[in-house]
């Protein structure tokens, strides 16, 4: 069966709920979507493509549920990422408190300028990007960040398959070239706000008319 790729943030949603759920013993499908935002029917199509969970009369035992949706994201381990670009993003999301608790560690950074190479970060010293390839190898980092530059960001992204990584967030506001094999999600923050101008930029034509 094949899953569609907009469960999956979903599921990180639900597991959201789940955590911060006061039900000790069980939680209904009707609970998490209205949390969550979602339909019942959604949340339970939702975890039926990886299999049967709960029962039509008590709904879903909450701890159960956290151990398989944990284990269906892969945050039941540590995942160790790389970030390269140590600008002003770069930087905030080193000082980002919440990739700990969710399994992530940014173990390594990574930049060009030389005022920067070497400086202990938020206890990550700040490496040359010619040490990359080295140093995730022998860290057996598989997972990225990127926050440089769009011209930059194609050939940052090349050193970084080379290195071994296969799963990349992209910050560059560029469409990046990799093969099948490679995961790529793009976030591009001027997008987002552009989302935000439409939808107000409708409210207001509707309060209008």
């Amino acid at each position: 069966m094949k899953i569609p790729l907009v469960a999956i943030p979903r599921l990180s949603q639900y597991a959201r709920v789940l955590l911060e759920s006061r039900h000790s013993d069980y939680i209904s499908s009707d609970e998490i979507s209205e949390i969550a935002g979602c339909t019942a029917a959604q949340v339970r199509k939702d975890l039926a493509y990886f299999g049967q969970f709960g029962t039509p009369s008590r709904g879903y035992k909450v701890e159960e549920l956290k151990r398989s949706l944990s284990k269906i994201l892969g945050t039941d381990r540590e995942w160790n990422v790389a970030l390269v670009g140590v600008g002003n993003l770069g930087s905030a999301l080193l000082s980002y408190k919440g990739f700990a608790p969710n399994g992530f560690k940014i173990k390594c950074a990574f930049d060009n300028d030389l005022r920067k190479i070497g400086k202990n970060l938020e206890g990550v010293i700040v490496r040359d990007t010619s040490e990359m390839k080295r140093t995730l190898k022998a860290e057996g980092i598989r997972m990225a960040i990127v926050t440089v530059g769009a011209g930059s960001a194609q050939s940052v992204v090349n050193m970084l398959i080379k290195s071994g990584v296969t799963a990349i967030l992209n910050f560059a506001p560029v469409k990046l070239n990799v093969a099948r094999a490679i995961t790529v999600l793009n976030i591009d923050l001027s997008i987002e706000l552009e989302r935000l101008a439409y939808f107000l930029s409708r409210t207001k034509k509707s309060k209008k008319s």
